[in-house]
């Protein structure tokens, strides 16, 4: 495979993610402020990756994070645990009042013309208490480790979880495993984190350490600096526009081998038009268009993530690659919930061009 990267054929683990655990309440399709029940989502964008390559693509992956002792953390570790995720928790005592908690997304998933909502609780949140030090990366390395990814969101929660995220990616590297990074430029967070100068200078040094990136076009202006298209985009599915950023993105970090990101355009909260592009190692791959009937849209992303990471992980062409990260983000929105349901076998086929016939 000519990714350009030096992916290990050995370790313990596939995958390490390094994020915030977090659950989501999801009232379905009523609004919040109607909302008589909910249910409980474990996410956290780190995570769903993680998670993804353990139960889908069947992958050995672990976690390191932030753990509150109380019932919520329990909630969220049983979760973990039944995804197949191995665990590295720096433990947090609850003081039964105001926390450290385990932070809350909550989120509607909207209806036809209603887009979702999503809002936050992050008030005291146990992984945004994390600091250098807090995890033991001689333990987290110890059986040797593929790929180390963390991102944006992370990022954002504190001035102290970038320095986590560099000390991860140092003793990463150290391992010998392939780093990647997703951007999930979250505005509401970095607005009570800095705002955009701040963003961007966080990243910048993270981005030292990045050989695979995920990120659109506004993450990649946002996240990154870079300028934006000299030409807009005909449609949300155009790929130039992406394409025409990426020297910009290689010119201010040649050591970056991979970058890529779903492409959706909305026509309505339960109707989207879906793809995926790449550039790997000065190649350009644009995956099919396709037709979603969404049933809950959070998490597409990090699905999309996962296929193109087990892609690469397994030694797929990166053209290959690029179909099982489009395949799976879109069998992942007909899900509820953030982490998948799907079947490796599921991916497979449909990233073949299989259909939604019976399957008897």
């Amino acid at each position: 495979m000519n990714a350009g990267l030096n992916v290990r054929q050995d370790g313990e683990l596939d995958l390490v993610s390094l994020g915030a655990l977090v659950h989501r309440l999801d009232p379905g399709i009523i609004p919040f402020r109607k909302a008589t029940q909910c249910l409980i989502h474990v996410s956290g964008g780190e995570f769903n990756v993680a998670a993804n390559l353990s139960d889908c693509f069947r992958l050995r992956t672990g976690i390191a994070t932030a753990m509150a002792d109380y019932p919520i953390g329990d909630l969220i570790a049983e979760r973990v645990r039944a995804m197949g995720v191995k665990a590295f928790y720096k433990h947090f005592a609850h003081n039964g009042v105001n926390g450290p908690n385990m932070a809350c997304v909550l989120s509607d998933r909207g209806h036809g013309v209603r887009a979702p909502v999503v809002f936050y609780n992050r008030s005291n949140e146990a992984a945004a208490l994390l600091k250098p030090g807090d995890l033991n990366w001689s333990e987290i390395f110890a059986g040797g480790a593929r790929w180390f990814h963390s991102g944006g969101i992370f990022a954002a929660l504190s001035p102290t979880t970038p320095e986590v995220i560099i000390e991860g990616m140092q003793a990463a590297k150290a391992a010998g495993a392939v780093v990647s990074f997703d951007l999930n430029f979250r505005e509401k967070l970095w607005k009570i984190s800095g705002g955009l100068d701040t963003a961007q200078a966080t990243i910048r040094r993270i981005m030292e350490y990045v050989d695979v990136l995920v990120g659109n076009e506004e993450d990649l202006q946002k996240g990154l600096g870079v300028p934006g298209p000299e030409v807009a985009a005909k449609s949300k599915l155009d790929p130039s526009t992406f394409f025409g950023m990426i020297d910009r993105v290689v010119a201010q970090h040649p050591q970056v081998k991979v970058v890529a990101t779903t492409l959706r355009e909305v026509h309505s909260t339960n109707h989207h038009s879906w793809s995926a592009v790449a550039w790997v190692n000065g190649q350009t791959h644009v995956a099919p268009t396709c037709e979603l009937n969404v049933y809950d849209r959070v998490g597409g992303g990090d699905g999309f993530a996962a296929g193109l990471f087990y892609g690469l992980l397994a030694g797929k062409q990166p053209e290959e690659a690029v179909k099982l990260g489009w395949a799976h983000g879109a069998l992942l929105t007909t899900f509820p919930g953030d982490t998948t349901m799907a079947t490796l076998e599921q991916v497979q086929a449909f990233a073949q061009g299989g259909s939604a016939r019976i399957q008897r």
